[in-house]
């Protein structure tokens, strides 16, 4: 009875975080052989392509019920007892309870980060993804919706997601276990918080092979896989054939080589003759910030697009149900 309370109480109510996968392949064809390779290193490559149905009241059920002994999750769905032992992580996700455990401790210097700026002498004192360069920017939006996935402000890293990055940049090979375990204990302390790794924990259900028949089963779209859409919105721009830059250093290369003066100039009063800015320290500060407004917006966009969309389907298969239920199924 208990263990219903706190369903209904801490979980019921509860909404997801949108489920993000990525194919190594994809990041090939691309050219972004560099993410591979980290991936690859961290052993992430299964993980991060995890895709399929989302059971998400079996989901809820099975965090209201979890708990760890020894370093081991446990929890129970539909009767079923399940412990998350290490040859489950490695049957499901690839994973293995090893690698070093993160710490803040363990980061020599944050400010090192700097390095993975589009503009290393950058005055902004917190990190929006739309200032770094590619990998960074790219790795960023990967722990951000897939490694540690949060359902709010996508656009700007947190500590922590700092903390990931520099493990990840520096090839220090994480206990990602342990990463995600940490991440479950949190969205059972915070009520307010998203529910993240969907896809993993409805894996976990399907292996213990737990009966689905009559669930909400939701499979996972195809706007939920990292493209080259998804790139396009994070703001970086295909040229040369299979060459991936920042938007803002190929407008910025643009404004340079143009031959006549731009709005920019006209406001800072900069040399119209050779077409050269000369944006002061202030100027060249709110400009960062105006980018990062407009990445911040397009985020939102995206988040509100796929919430509304997720809604409607909810709606529909409620509505598909309950024809059933009162004028039986269709012939």
């Amino acid at each position: 009875m208990e263990s219903i309370n706190e369903y209904h109480r801490e979980f019921s109510h509860k909404t997801f975080v949108n489920p993000k996968f990525l194919r190594m392949e994809f990041l090939r064809n691309e050219n972004l052989n560099q993410v591979v390779d980290i991936l690859k290193f961290q052993k992430l490559e299964r993980f991060v392509k995890l895709s399929g149905n989302i059971y998400p009241d079996l989901v809820k059920v099975f965090l209201t019920n979890l708990w760890i002994d020894d370093g081991v999750i446990y929890s129970q769905v539909k009767g079923v007892d399940m412990a998350i032992t290490d040859e489950v992580w490695l049957s499901v996700a690839g994973l293995r309870d090893a690698g070093t455990i993160v710490s803040r401790a363990n980061v020599t210097d944050l400010g090192g980060f700097k390095s993975c700026l589009r503009n290393p002498n950058s005055t902004m004192r917190s990190y929006s993804m739309g200032g770094l360069s590619i990998i960074p920017r790219l790795l960023s939006y990967i722990v951000i919706w897939i490694l540690t996935p949060r359902g709010f402000n996508h656009a700007v890293l947190t500590e922590d997601d700092l903390i990931l990055m520099y493990y990840l940049v520096n090839k220090i090979k994480v206990n990602w276990v342990s990463v995600i375990k940490e991440q479950l204990v949190r969205i059972r302390k915070k009520p307010e918080l998203k529910i993240p790794y969907a896809i993993l924990i409805s894996s976990f259900i399907e292996y213990y092979d737990i009966d689905v028949e009559n669930e909400l089963s939701e499979e996972v779209k195809a706007q939920s896989e990292i493209t080259v859409a998804t790139l396009n919105k994070i703001g970086l721009k295909k040229v040369n054939g299979n060459q991936w830059i920042c938007k803002a250093t190929a407008e910025e290369d643009e404004t340079e080589g143009a031959g006549t003066s731009t709005a920019a100039e006209q406001f800072t009063g900069g040399d119209m003759g050779t077409g050269e800015q000369s944006f002061s320290r202030f100027e060249q500060l709110m400009i960062n910030q105006l980018n990062s407004i407009e990445f911040n917006q397009k985020s939102h966009h995206e988040y509100c697009e796929t919430h509304f969309q997720n809604l409607k389907e909810r709606v529909d298969d409620i509505q598909g149900k309950l024809g059933q239920m009162f004028y039986g199924p269709e012939d």
